[in-house]
């Protein structure tokens, strides 16, 4: 999976249930997926083109004869993970079935080997259509998803099985397909990234080798588990954490500055930003000539990690540490001493971890036994760092 979440292919079959799939998109975006809509041709008398590039805010295909240089029908099909098709006719499905290639969509499904979940809305006599039935039990042994239609009334006064469900629970199905799970819906989670900077003047700083990467991998980790998430980055890439609430800070001081205001709202801290210790006594305005840069006298900066404790009303904090030597020793000191109920320590020396895509150290939380992680992602860690929040928040 693409670290800004899951790329996956919304198709949407002609029939008026079409309309229906504009809320569905929105909802998959909330939830972290990358969402490209390849809608049939038929469909487009229902909601427009125009309508899906401006949800989606992606362009839309619905034949393979459009944009032909990059050849579409392999492209997307290379670059998807996983298929949502809402509605479903029985015209779809019959051609699914059949495997039939005869749009863009079509084309697709054939292409790819990615997961795909059909969410079938039709007039109940069609749905209960042997023809149907027999298109949908195919269907199945090749291994689609294929979720029942609701019962309800539909087109005019026809009632019976055949209705669109409910996004909530196509939602619900698509993320057991995807293990995209909800278990932080409700939840406000404030992370920290990056390195602050302290100025010696105009052009210096004092600062750290953070590249913000493990910040970012836990806030884009929470979203995707449900939770609102507010970022407070340093110094970062901003074009990494797109579609993340983030608040981009330089100093020690602004990010202070921007924890007192969210701190009271959120249910769990994650300073995972490399805070300066120290900064200059005084920053000067003009830059400072290379000879007079002989000394420059420090002053430690606010000890975040420790202000915020003192203010902790309920919250779940966790914290990290990056250590030469000693290291769950001084973890444990710094988790007593800043009131924290996680931490996680890792062995930077020689610059380790900084900057990598992968980690390695241990997390020790407050009511529990240290657990040893080896080598792996910072994805990774970031969602056992969250399954830790989970456990503290009952």
């Amino acid at each position: 999976m693409s670290q800004q979440g899951p790329e996956i292919i919304l198709g949407v079959g002609g029939g008026i249930a079409a309309y229906k799939s504009c809320d569905l998109l929105r909802r998959l975006q909330d939830r972290g997926y990358q969402v490209t809509v390849v809608p049939t041709p038929a469909s487009l008398n229902f909601v427009g083109k125009a309508t899906w590039e401006a949800l989606s805010g992606r362009p839309v295909s619905a034949q393979v004869w459009e944009n032909v240089h990059t050849v579409p029908h392999i492209s997307l099909a290379d670059k998807s993970e996983f298929f949502v098709i809402a509605p479903a006719t029985a015209d779809l499905i019959a051609r699914l079935a059949a495997g039939r290639a005869d749009d863009l969509l079509t084309n697709l499904v054939l292409a790819s080997n990615a997961p795909k979940m059909l969410v079938p809305a039709m007039h109940p006599s069609m749905w209960l259509d042997p023809a149907t039935i027999s298109n949908v039990k195919t269907l199945r042994e090749r291994g689609f998803r294929v979720m029942e239609p609701e019962v309800g009334r539909l087109t005019g006064d026809d009632q019976g099985q055949g209705r669109f469900p409910e996004t909530s629970s196509i939602i619900r199905n698509f993320d057991e397909m995807t293990g995209n799970v909800s278990d932080l819906l409700g939840k406000k989670v404030l992370v920290t990234a990056g390195g602050t900077r302290e100025s010696i003047d105009p052009v210096r700083f004092i600062g750290n080798k953070s590249s913000g990467k493990q910040g970012i991998a836990i806030a884009l980790a929470a979203k995707k588990r449900g939770a609102q998430v507010h970022l407070i980055a340093a110094n970062i890439d901003e074009k990494s954490v797109k579609g993340i609430e983030t608040t981009h800070v330089v100093s020690t001081q602004e990010m202070h500055d921007a924890l007192i205001k969210d701190f009271p709202q959120c249910d769990v801290l994650i300073m995972s930003a490399a805070v300066a210790d120290a900064k200059p006594k005084a920053s000067s305005f003009e830059k400072i000539k290379k000879s007079m840069l002989g000394n420059i006298e420090l002053t430690p900066t606010i000890d975040l990690l420790a202000d915020m404790s003192k203010s902790k009303n309920g919250q779940l904090i966790i914290g990290f540490a990056a250590e030469t030597k000693d290291h769950l020793q001084e973890a444990r000191r710094k988790m007593q001493t800043k009131g924290l109920d996680v931490i996680y320590v890792n062995d930077v020396s020689g610059g380790a971890i900084f900057g990598k895509d992968e980690t390695m150290g241990t997390i020790l939380t407050r009511n529990g036994a240290d657990i040893a992680v080896k080598e792996t992602s910072k994805d990774a860690l970031g969602n056992l760092l969250l399954d830790q929040a989970i456990r503290q928040l009952g």
